[in-house]
């Protein structure tokens, strides 16, 4: 574990060098030539150079995703205004949190470590910031899909909070279609993490889920809708920074809208609005638990 958060130091030296040089107009091509050399002078029994090599490079590919994730997650902090430390390690740890392989990193690993990184290398203030902007981050991966293939942490039985006594967050959302002339339109939403879904949002206490529903679409896609048919509801567990583990229920309905431009409200997550061709949709990468309710949803309306 030491040599591994070592190897983490090692690379975000090397991405510090990189990007300042790259913030003043110096382009520096070979950046593995510049991880040797910071391991050569720095970190010459780190041993696991497969790691860093691997860490390095995986970062560099999915850079631009990273920063666009970063930008969405802190929106007041423009990308430029980070100060290089954070920015780099914001990198490392988004990198770590979403691509790597859980059953070598699982998320909290790769959250600690970036906020020792931050702690230790950055500024005053520089632990807190990454702390939130990562668990901003974390608490969007709550729904079904995000963490496929992660090797959950077995925990012992007494700290396990039960099914039935989890807090539940009921939230209401639509499958909202639109005519324009012949053609049948979707309006869906993509998220930071590459898919698009469903327009969704938490319900008031007390507020009837169908109000609620069409109060959240209004909010999150700027549509007014009017309720058509009930899809049914669907459950799942996710995790919540503070609360811990919660059930998040979800009723959706089909609701019909104007085919008019989409205004993507300021909810969090969300990084665009689109109107589909119903021929268009069975190439976008949904989350598993959403197809079965466009299926249905799609087949009301090719009945109408």
């Amino acid at each position: 574990m030491a040599n591994r958060h070592l190897a983490r130091s090692i690379v975000l030296q090397t991405l510090f060098e990189w990007d300042f040089n790259d913030s003043i107009g110096r382009k520096l091509d070979n950046v593995e030539q510049i991880l040797l050399r910071n391991i050569g002078e720095f970190a010459s029994g780190v041993g696991d150079v497969a790691f860093l090599k691997k860490l390095l490079s995986g970062i560099f590919e999915k850079r631009s995703s990273l920063d666009e994730i970063i930008v969405k997650a802190a929106p007041e902090w423009p990308l430029e205004r980070i100060s290089t430390v954070d920015r780099n390690v914001l990198r490392i740890g988004l990198f770590e949190l979403l691509f790597s392989d859980k059953g070598e990193v699982p998320a909290k690993v790769a959250i600690n470590e970036a906020i020792e990184l931050a702690k230790t290398y950055g500024g005053e203030k520089s632990g807190k910031f990454v702390n939130g902007v990562l668990g901003s981050v974390y608490k969007e991966m709550g729904e079904p899909g995000k963490e496929e293939g992660a090797a959950r942490k077995k925990r012992e039985p007494k700290n396990e909070v039960p099914f039935e006594k989890m807090p539940i967050k009921k939230l209401g959302g639509a499958v909202v279609y639109a005519k324009q002339g012949k053609d049948v339109y979707l309006a869906l939403v993509h998220d930071i993490f590459g898919h698009w879904t469903l327009s969704k949002g938490k319900l008031k206490e007390d507020e009837d889920v169908k109000d609620g529903t069409v109060r959240e679409i209004k909010e999150e896609m700027g549509l007014d809708i009017e309720i058509k048919e009930d899809l049914g509801s669907n459950e799942y567990v996710a995790s919540d920074p503070e609360q811990g583990k919660i059930r998040k229920q979800v009723h959706y309905f089909l609701a019909e809208a104007q085919f008019v431009d989409l205004k993507l409200g300021p909810s969090g997550g969300l990084d665009d609005a689109q109107w589909f061709k119903l021929s268009d949709i069975l190439e976008l990468n949904f989350y598993g638990d959403i197809l079965p309710i466009v299926t249905k949803a799609v087949n009301i309306i090719l009945k109408k």
